[in-house]
């Protein structure tokens, strides 16, 4: 859900409401810490997790590997759409964004076109980050459980 609202056009229509972020905060942690813990509790080093996510279907593979690659793209795409400029605000109707370009760094008034421009990739890569988080959760969650299932086969007689 998250990958398809960030190819909608223009600003998203859910940007006045805090909740989706709270939402994704909250689901966010505890997933990708249990997978983290998952991961280590099966005591793998990285190219066995490797290997087992091999052992996977490929489809599988297929979709989490295209679910990490398109976050990374929304990702570059927002970072080059927007430059310098990240995080934009509105105070007393004035469009402000915040310039990190090493010579004037700080905060400029801005245009409204430009302001919605910042505005757009901010919001995009907030929804890709978590993306691409939910994926590697699931890479983890998913190749701990193949060593665990040829650990069971390897083990029984």
């Amino acid at each position: 859900m998250l990958a398809a609202l960030t190819w909608l056009p223009g600003t998203l229509p859910l940007a006045g409401f805090a909740w989706p972020l709270v939402a994704i905060v909250v689901l966010l942690f505890p997933i990708f810490i249990a997978a983290l813990v998952r991961m280590f509790l099966s005591g793998a080093d990285r190219n066995s997790m490797w290997l087992a996510f091999r052992c996977l279907p490929g489809r599988l593979q297929g979709f989490l590997g295209a679910l990490v690659i398109a976050g990374v793209v929304l990702m570059l795409f927002s970072t080059v759409g927007a430059g310098n400029w990240q995080a934009p605000e509105v105070k007393d109707g004035r469009y402000f964004v915040f310039d990190t370009t090493p010579s004037a760094r700080g905060t400029i008034e801005v245009s409204h076109s430009q302001y919605e421009a910042v505005l757009e990739s901010d919001q995009r890569s907030i929804l890709a980050i978590p993306g691409i988080l939910f994926a590697v959760a699931a890479y983890f969650v998913f190749a701990a459980g193949e060593l665990r299932r040829a650990d069971v086969r390897y083990r029984s007689p």
